[in-house]
């Protein structure tokens, strides 16, 4: 019978992992220097993760950790954005009760302003995997960029597509920000946010045009300063 190390392949380099750079000084008290992690195939517990609102221009940018539970699969996974509302809905009830354990985080619109949005997300993907009940071996990221973390990890454009953990991750934080966006239009409805989510449509502008920005606006991004300063 071989030995354990004998099934273990050789580290190589993530190609699609990028670090991800420094904004301002504060990120860097928050955030340690990104590197690109070395990652393996070995036995273990993987979480997917992957985020929800880097585009908007109002809002948290939200970020969940999934680590799935194979002996109870979850059928139609996929990538959040194409499935319909009332899909993902079911979805996250379903991952929520099946799953092993995940995790969901956010970064302010505060965090968004005085970090950037990339550092931001960082943020919130490493809150996402430390809330995690279970510590997984290894942890893939949608995308091209991973956040620093004491676990081994790996980027994967496209993914939430690829990977049903990652696909999990996707939904579990896009429905916790459509329903934190359903909730900030009860208090300002005149920005139609139950609509747009916080993107930047026309519908959104011609609002912020007309009333200004509140509370929950990014004030660092280019349609809200503008309204801003004007």
């Amino acid at each position: 019978m071989p030995s354990p190390k004998s099934s273990i392949k050789l580290p190589k380099p993530v190609k699609n992992a990028k670090p991800a750079k420094k904004g301002l000084k504060t990120a860097k008290k928050l955030l340690k220097p990104e590197q690109v992690v070395l990652s393996w195939d070995a036995p273990g517990l993987v979480a997917g993760v992957d985020e929800a609102g880097r585009g908007p221009l109002a809002g948290p940018v939200v970020a969940a950790a999934v680590i799935l539970d194979d002996l109870n699969p979850i059928k139609g996974l996929a990538d959040s954005k194409t499935l319909t509302a009332a899909r993902r809905e079911k979805l996250y009830d379903e991952i929520r009760a099946k799953a092993l354990c995940s995790s969901v985080a956010e970064a302010s619109v505060a965090e968004i302003d005085e970090l950037n949005i990339l550092q931001a997300t960082m943020l919130a993907m490493r809150r996402a995997v430390k809330g995690l009940r279970l510590k997984p071996v290894k942890v893939l990221v949608d995308g091209n960029r991973i956040p620093q973390l004491d676990v081994l990890a790996e980027a994967i454009v496209k993914g939430d597509s690829k990977v049903q953990a990652i696909s999990a991750a996707s939904i579990l934080a896009k429905v916790t920000r459509d329903r934190w966006c359903a909730e900030l239009h009860d208090k300002f409805p005149q920005y139609g946010f139950d609509q747009h989510k916080g993107y930047g449509t026309a519908q959104h502008l011609a609002a912020l045009n007309e009333f200004g920005a509140c509370p929950e606006h990014r004030r660092t991004f280019a349609p809200v300063t503008a309204v801003l300063d004007r």
